[in-house]
């Protein structure tokens, strides 16, 4: 069974909104979502390509565990929380990854 990624894929409209959504993220959001769909773990970037581009990046142990919460309660509740807080100033989308290979110090192979 291979590993799975459900990444969430932020835009912020205005630059000037980035400073509170780094804190509100790391504070509120990330521990609040790794929590409701019982992650492995969360992590989150922001692009150096693209300041107002932000990823967040939620780990499982199989695809069917990421794909689950398609629809699910846990992230239709976070959500709707993302939009009362921030409303059209952040357009998001997102991605269910496969792990299809690893590669580096201390890794099998």
């Amino acid at each position: 069974m291979a590993k799975a990624y459900f990444m969430v894929r932020a835009v912020l409209a205005d630059a000037g909104d980035r400073g509170r959504f780094d804190r509100w993220y790391e504070t509120e959001h990330l521990p609040d979502a790794v929590a409701a769909f019982h992650a492995r773990g969360g992590w989150r970037c922001w692009s150096r390509t693209d300041p107002l581009l932000h990823f967040a990046f939620y780990e499982f142990a199989t695809v069917a565990e990421a794909e689950a919460l398609a629809g699910s309660p846990a992230l239709q509740a976070l959500i709707a929380e993302f939009d009362r807080v921030w409303g059209q100033r952040v357009s998001r989308s997102r991605e269910i990854l496969e792990l299809a290979g690893e590669a580096g110090a201390g890794m099998p192979g």
